[in-house]
């Protein structure tokens, strides 16, 4: 009979063969009591709360770190994102700050249309539909003002920025490095208040005499000098008029200038013309150096001269202030010496320094028409070297450097910086105080100054008054009201701009000064039609007109007035306006001779064997030589043989 037990045994065997795990599986599954449960919840309530507080710790610790400088992983990546954002930032920025500066024009006024329509990068179509939804008729290349042209971008959503027709044709200067820089020579300008003794002492200076070539003995151009002084230094002179008319000129030679030499007569007083040159200096920013001159004289006061320069906060060293002071003579040459070395110890403190290796760069002290040469300006070279050759954009003039002088009218071929020059070939006659440069090309050079000449044109027709009702009104309530217009002429152009500047102010409510023509060279047959037609009196300054330009002004009616001496024009004129026009002294003009030989006798002299070819010539007259139609000499016949 068989029993059950091997069943039992069988299902034994299978429990025992259980792995550990499951074992532990059933053990875990059985714990059901209450109590069991109880210590379970507790100790996993205390677990998390250790977790909690351990949280806490570590982030604190993660504070702490971050405060003392300390990375962890999470502030690392941080920083990371922060730096990301940042420059995200910065390049919203910059390109918010390119797309308002591309809204901005950057023009000249009187620019075309469709100079204006390229600017914008809109079609010229737009441009004129735009004009003419304003009520602006307008063509394509029609220049366009300055109030035109705000109005115009405002409405196409642009800010106009207006910039300087010279600012805008003019290059970056180019840098120089420091192992091309050289020492130059100091440009020293010599300023004072009329018959001061300025041009005497740069007689002195040169061993040579200015002053009696000048008419009335007075200085009435820009003279510039290239001197070596005896410790063989070079310095360059500027001697620039006194007389008050030319205010434009003393400012033009103190915004060249290095150093400037205000000279004082010791037997006078500060004058209105030294108080103003001493202020062009001082805006110019440059060392002035005091000369005291005519010690020798008698009655002359030096500490005079010290005591009113202290009135205008100008202290020269012996009254303890900054300002070097010497007194001296330019006509024995007493204390020259010693002034030049103080010029020279302000030019050594100044450590004056140019590039020879580049392209020449400086500005325009005079400009004249000369028969025979063309146009010649006189230059500055400030910066790089002027050759031979060399295209050269002067204003709105532009030409080739066919010849070049120094002062003493000897050709040279190139010029340094610091070297006053006179140069031939330019197309006109460029305005003094005009700067110049070297251009690359004549095609260059010529587009540049075609614009400026057509901007400058554009300009002077854009300036011209018309009479309106309002001045119709203001005339008929005064009911003398008078009009002067004045045709000018003359040997240069900072004659030329001085002698009208100061007629222009002599206008008053009564009677009104217009100038309306000026400019260098000989009096013409088209001056006189132009006077005619204006009803106008032309005035020539250090110009004479030939025969025949004086019968046809004659024939027309038309008053031609000659002048050497620039107070003469002014007072004439000044006279004229208060119905004083019959001068004291009268020019008549008996008769004229042309030179036909010249012959050199020795122990007499030079003797002109001449053709009268009008009028009379006695021997107690007084002559003007012309060359050119510019007077070159003034004086008396000494004597005639036929």
């Amino acid at each position: 009979m068989k029993l059950s037990q091997p069943t039992e045994k069988k299902f034994h065997q299978v429990a025992s063969s259980d792995t550990k795990q499951e074992q532990k599986r059933r053990i875990r599954k059985r714990i059901a009591t209450p109590k069991a449960a109880e210590r379970a919840f507790k100790k996993a309530k205390s677990k998390k709360e250790s977790i909690s507080e351990q949280a806490i710790q570590d982030q604190i610790k993660n504070t702490l770190a971050k405060l003392s400088g300390g990375k962890t992983q999470d502030s690392r990546s941080k920083h990371r994102k922060e730096k990301r954002s940042a420059i995200a930032e910065t390049q919203e920025k910059v390109l918010l700050r390119v797309k308002e500066e591309s809204k901005v024009l950057k023009v000249t006024e009187f620019s075309s249309a469709n100079d204006l329509a390229s600017l914008m990068g809109v079609s010229v179509s737009e441009v004129i539909s735009t004009c003419m939804s304003l009520g602006m008729a307008t063509s394509i290349n029609q220049r366009l003002d300055a109030e035109a042209i705000t109005i115009i971008a405002d409405e196409l959503g642009y800010q106009v920025n207006f910039t300087d027709v010279q600012a805008e044709t003019v290059e970056e200067a180019e840098q120089d490095r420091p192992e091309d820089l050289v020492v130059r020579a100091p440009i020293v300008t010599i300023m004072g208040h009329v018959d001061h003794g300025k041009t005497s002492l740069l007689d002195y200076i040169r061993k040579t005499q200015i002053t009696k070539e000048e008419a009335g003995g007075i200085t009435q151009h820009i003279g510039a000098y290239d001197v070596i002084t005896e410790s063989g230094k070079r310095v360059a002179f500027l001697d620039t008029p006194g007389h008050e008319a030319f205010t434009a000129m003393r400012a033009r030679g103190a915004k060249i200038t290095d150093i400037v030499i205000v000279v004082v007569a010791a037997d006078d007083r500060v004058m209105p013309q030294t108080q103003e040159a001493i202020k062009h200096a001082q805006l110019a920013g440059v060392p002035i150096v005091v000369a005291i001159n005519k010690t020798d004289k008698a009655g002359a006061n030096p500490e005079k001269i010290k005591e009113e320069l202290a009135g205008i906060n100008i202290l020269v060293e012996d009254w303890g202030g900054k300002y070097q002071c010497q007194a001296i003579s330019a006509k024995t040459g007493q204390g020259i010496p010693d002034l030049l070395d103080k010029v020279l110890l302000e030019a050594e403190l100044l450590s004056l320094q140019a590039n020879p290796n580049k392209s020449a760069q400086g500005t325009i002290l005079e400009a004249s028409l000369t028969q025979g040469k063309g146009y010649v300006a006189t230059l500055m070279v400030q910066s790089g070297m002027l050759k031979l050759g060399d295209i050269v954009l002067a204003g709105a003039c532009y030409g080739k450097v066919r010849a070049m002088t120094d002062h003493l009218s000897r050709s040279v071929k190139q010029a340094i910086p610091a070297t006053p020059v006179q140069i031939l070939g330019l197309n006109g006659a460029p305005q003094a105080g005009d700067t110049f440069r070297v251009m690359s090309s004549d095609k260059e050079a010529r587009e540049a100054a075609s614009y400026k000449h057509q901007i400058m044109r554009e300009q002077s027709l854009r300036t011209k008054k018309h009479i309106t009702l309002d001045e119709i009104g203001r005339r008929l309530a005064i009911g003398n009201f008078k009009e002067l217009n004045i045709l000018l002429k003359g040997d240069v152009d900072g004659s030329v701009e001085a002698l009208a500047d100061a007629l222009l102010k002599l206008s008053t409510e009564e009677i009104r000064i217009n100038i309306i023509h000026k400019s260098v060279g000989a009096i013409t047959e088209s001056d006189v039609l132009l006077a005619a037609a204006a009803d106008a009196i032309v005035i020539g300054f250090q110009v004479r007109p030939s025969t025949g330009i004086r019968k046809l002004a004659e024939k027309e009616g038309i008053d031609i007035r000659l002048y050497s001496i620039i107070y003469d024009a002014i007072n004439h004129v000044k006279d004229a306006m208060q119905g004083m026009a019959s001068p004291t002294v009268e020019e008549r003009i008996t008769g004229s001779a042309t030179v036909r030989e010249i012959f050199k006798i020795s122990k007499v002299g030079t003797v002109a064997g001449c053709y009268v070819a009008d009028g009379y010539l006695q021997q107690t007259q007084q002559i003007r030589l012309i060359r050119d139609s510019i007077v070159v000499y003034t004086g008396r016949i000494y004597q005639i043989k036929q």
